[in-house]
């Protein structure tokens, strides 16, 4: 099977082709990811896990929720694009993204809210990536350069149905060539104390006062047929 060319519904499971036919828009997959799957903190960077895996294990991290999304939508006519961010403390993210009428949008996970999904209202990847500058910050983080990655160009390796742990793929996407998100050192730090002294007053609340909220992809928010 090429790697450019989706795999038929036979390669897929009764279960798995149950949640393909339920999840057909980018918000109904971000409904599924946030909802029917547990966020697996513990296992951030000791799993890699594809689609197939993460229906198994019932559990899932930013880049299995991306790759997830990424063979979910791909059966409902989405290219298989990912965008990977990177971050100054190498903790990076990884998002489906998706275009809806010219505009760009995204399918994420994190135990982060301020990094889950985004409606299709950006004129860009750039734009898109910006809305995630904020939310990144924490003691620890900020992004520094993201990149497009059409999964369809990787050959002739399976990441989609791969029962094992896909750290090719997580190596591929390091060495990708990143495009540089410049950004002020004052707004940064500006964001930096804000976010220390939310945690200061709040330390087990979630932070959400970011102004993109407005744009994130709640679970129950309508959906999207497909892609333009």
């Amino acid at each position: 099977m090429a790697a450019t060319t989706p795999p038929p519904r036979s390669a897929f499971t009764r279960r798995e082709l149950a949640v393909i036919d339920r999840c057909r828009t980018p918000a109904q997959v971000q409904q599924f990811l946030n909802t029917a799957l547990r966020y697996d903190h513990h296992r951030v960077g000791r799993t890699l896990r594809s689609f197939r895996g993460v229906l198994r294990d019932g559990k899932i991290h930013c880049m299995e929720a991306a790759l997830a999304a990424a063979v979910i939508l791909e059966q409902h006519g989405y290219p298989p694009l990912l965008v990977s961010l990177e971050s100054q403390d190498d903790l990076d993210h990884v998002l489906f993204v998706f275009r809806h009428r010219g505009r760009w949008g995204a399918v994420a996970r994190s135990r982060d809210a301020g990094l889950h999904g985004r409606r299709p209202v950006y004129r860009s990847i750039r734009d898109l990536v910006w809305s995630y500058f904020e939310p990144y910050v924490d003691f620890t983080g900020r992004i520094t350069g993201y990149a497009l990655v059409d999964l369809r160009t990787i050959a002739p390796y399976d990441w989609r149905l791969n029962r094992r742990n896909l750290w090719w793929l997580e190596r591929y996407l390091i060495a990708y060539p990143h495009t540089p998100l410049r950004s002020s050192d004052r707004r940064y730090r500006r964001l930096l104390r804000r976010f220390e002294a939310f945690k200061r007053a709040h330390p087990e609340g979630p932070v959400d006062y970011y102004a993109s909220r407005r744009h994130w992809m709640w679970p129950g928010r309508k959906g999207w047929r497909r892609a333009n």
